[in-house]
């Protein structure tokens, strides 16, 4: 990924304590590193580990509750009600740790979560080996988590404390949306934000009523609400932004923000199309992100680069708006950089963490290949992930996760199944 659009062809990364050691040509390697253990795939596109922007972890444990319905009824009469009857630690737990095995099978090494029991979350990323981006989620109403945003903020705020030092961890404040908000809690997450240089995470411009809704409430859309108190600039994550205007294209670009692009749960809860070839063109840095399996329902960061570079060409009528290149960019490196980890994870770069998945490009479907890249976003699927390694650690190999934790996991998620089909909240 960087320099951008290079592919380097037959040759090898060298890894030593978690860190991108070398890069070289594999002849090389063997000879300079030859009592390293080391792993020949020569059929194989070695990629930066996929970086998930925007997940909703637990929720994997409802995938397909309600499906085919519009955003607000779907929480309101569905998510919700459901959430406030089995909402508990071991849900998110269960849910997380589900979460973390789709995706490492995929090839995403990272994600960035916002959810409710966040330490729950924190402990299945830990116990599956797996990078994480731990929200502290605000919202202006009680929880099983919390009583009220200041319990949410407290109890966020004291989970990073404990874990700052574990380098699989990172942390940021994640306000759920401008309609679940008030004034008075963004301004004291934009103070928090500043004091602790934290990223803040939000879902914002998602749907065109949350947009209206603000102007009736507030007199201002959304990003102008946010503006004006105090929480845009460079850590400043938009989660959706897909109605948008120019000019808050431009006010996103000018505070140096990013957005996560979630192009199939947009298409899902019919939120719209989000300007991607304008976001590009003013150089906002692109991520994407899956949403939760609820609103999916697939935790699947090469369908969302296929959609995403699909969708682009066609609302910008342009195909030549996202191309390849952009795509994997803002699925590795755009995410790393919307987390503020841009130096750490995204490319494969010396020095860099050692977290990386091997494509298979062998088998009819993915023959001929003239361009790797192309390949990736348009051709390859999760089902060609071979092997993928986070710090160094190789947590899969030939299709197989090797952490523990996952073996006992049919049996729960059957557990789940179970105390939620009998919820008539959540029937049809």
């Amino acid at each position: 990924m960087e320099p951008a659009g290079e592919v380097l062809e037959r040759h090898a990364v060298a890894v030593r304590g978690g860190r991108i050691e070398a890069i070289l040509p594999a002849e090389a390697a063997r000879k300079r590193f030859a009592q390293y253990p080391a792993f020949a795939l020569p059929e194989h596109a070695l990629i930066p580990g996929f970086v998930n922007a925007h997940t909703h972890a637990a929720m994997t444990l409802m995938r397909g509750i309600a499906d085919d319905r519009a955003l607000m009824r779907w929480l309101q009469e569905h998510i919700w009600p459901a959430e406030a009857k089995h909402i508990s630690p071991q849900f998110v737990t269960d849910g997380t740790l589900l979460a973390c095995a789709e995706m490492l099978r995929g090839g995403t090494t990272c994600f960035n979560d916002m959810y409710y029991f966040p330490e729950a979350a924190l402990q299945a990323a830990l116990a599956a080996n797996m990078r994480a981006c731990l929200g502290a989620i605000v919202i202006d109403f009680p929880s099983a988590y919390a009583a009220d945003p200041d319990d949410y903020l407290r109890k966020g705020l004291a989970l990073r404390d404990r874990y700052a030092d574990r380098p699989l961890l990172s942390f940021c404040l994640a306000p759920h949306a401008p309609y679940t908000v008030s004034d008075q809690s963004f301004a004291k997450v934009a103070k928090l934000a500043a004091e602790l240089d934290l990223p803040v995470h939000i879902h914002v411009h998602e749907t065109a009523d949350e947009v209206s809704r603000s102007e009736l409430e507030h007199g201002a859309r959304p990003l102008e609400r946010l503006q004006r108190l105090g929480l845009l600039g460079p850590g400043f994550i938009a989660v959706h932004a897909v109605h948008v205007s120019d000019a808050e294209i431009a006010l996103l670009a000018r505070h140096g923000c990013s957005v996560v692009h979630c192009p199939s749960s947009n298409l899902k809860l019919a939120s719209g199309f989000a300007p991607v070839a304008a976001l590009i063109g003013e150089g906002v840095n692109l991520a994407l992100g899956t949403d939760g399996a609820a609103s999916n329902n697939r935790l699947d960061m090469f369908q969302e680069m296929r959609t995403a570079a699909l969708l682009a060409k066609a609302v910008a009528r342009d195909a030549e708006a996202m191309p390849a290149q952009v795509a994997l960019r803002a699925a590795t490196l755009g995410g790393a950089a919307a987390l503020g980890l841009e130096s750490s994870i995204g490319s494969i770069v010396v020095g860099k963490q050692a977290d990386f998945a091997a494509i298979d490009l062998s088998g009819p479907e993915l023959k001929p290949c003239y361009d790797v890249t192309s390949h990736l976003v348009y051709a390859a699927g999760r089902e060609q992930v071979s092997h993928v390694w986070v710090a160094g650690r190789l947590v899969m190999r030939d299709r197989v996760l090797q952490q523990p934790v996952f073996a006992d996991l049919d049996r729960r998620c059957e557990m789940w199944q179970s105390a939620l089909s009998s919820n008539s909240d959540i029937r049809p």
